[in-house]
């Protein structure tokens, strides 16, 4: 390979890098989920536009994150190698990638699913970086500001079919919401100390572990029961509900667990990776039992 392809193989990398490709696939799978479980038709064609311009209006987000966060990502183990801090780009260049990104996409979502979608994409662009960015250095409060984006790509996955806002959509927003709490809370636990050498705020550096470990168990006891809502909406069917209150249980189990012994680290790793395996599993029984519409 010549100097020069391996430059442009290079930069292309590390644009793809700043779109957070591992969180971007999370989003596009829930995002296709609220489109599955959504009633009404959606042809082949508007739904692949639709995730495609989902998958770009997130990664202009996750551009703009990184471009925002380019100093503080040299705290922290899991971020100091990304392009930005490391050097091999320069800022003027993600930022401009990232506004790019995001002029494409937002106008693809309205053509490809409906102005409403799109304006939940357009929220959740600036609700994840001009509010949830910036707080991160200020409050523990971030992380409820940062789940608003995270939980509405299946609400827009729901509304790119339906074209409204209804008990639905909002449930898988809800749901979403919720399980980003202890999942949030967990990285916090065992990333710690990277936490504050970057000078990101989070609840257990501003409330305590004891605090941290309670409020996993918390949000987890509003999880359990929002996650019976699709059965309830008959979204899904009892196959789902089982599956829901399994899942339920198990994590709330675990989080118990750590709350009642003051568990550390390699308990807040087990709960972040119990968290995916719940998630996936949840939505994989959401979309295995759905109830057909009509």
């Amino acid at each position: 390979m010549s100097a020069r392809a391996e430059a442009v193989s290079t930069t292309a990398s590390d644009l793809l890098s700043l779109m957070k490709p591992r969180l971007s696939s999370l989003v596009l799978i829930t995002t296709a989920g609220g489109m599955f479980l959504a009633p009404g038709p959606l042809s082949a064609v508007h739904a692949l536009v639709t995730l495609l311009a989902t998958a770009g209006t997130v990664g202009a987000a996750n551009t703009l994150n990184c471009y925002w966060e380019r100093h503080s990502d040299q705290f922290m183990e899991r971020t100091r190698n990304r392009p930005l801090p490391s050097g091999r780009m320069e800022p003027a260049v993600a930022l401009w990638f990232g506004i790019s990104l995001a002029l494409v996409s937002l106008p693809a979502l309205a053509l490809g699913a409906n102005l409403l979608t799109a304006a939940l994409g357009l929220l959740a662009l600036l609700s994840y970086v001009f509010a949830y960015t910036p707080a991160k250095a200020r409050t523990a409060a971030a992380m409820i500001v940062g789940a608003v984006p995270g939980a509405l790509p299946p609400l827009m996955g729901w509304t790119a079919v339906t074209n409204q806002v209804d008990a639905g959509g909002f449930a898988l927003f809800a749901i979403l919401f919720l399980w980003q709490m202890p999942h949030f809370i967990a990285i916090a636990l065992f990333r710690k100390e990277e936490y504050a050498a970057a000078g990101l705020k989070s609840v257990p550096l501003e409330r305590g572990d004891d605090s941290a470990r309670a409020q996993v168990v918390l949000y987890l006891v509003a999880l359990v029961p929002m996650t019976m809502l699709p059965f309830q909406l008959h979204i899904a069917g009892s196959w789902y509900l089982a599956a829901a209150v399994v899942l339920g249980l198990s994590f709330l189990g675990l989080g118990a667990w750590g709350f009642f012994k003051r568990l550390g680290k390699p308990w807040a790793r087990q709960a972040f990776f119990f968290s995916l395996i719940y998630l996936t599993g949840l939505f994989a029984a959401l979309c295995l039992d759905r109830v057909p519409r009509g």
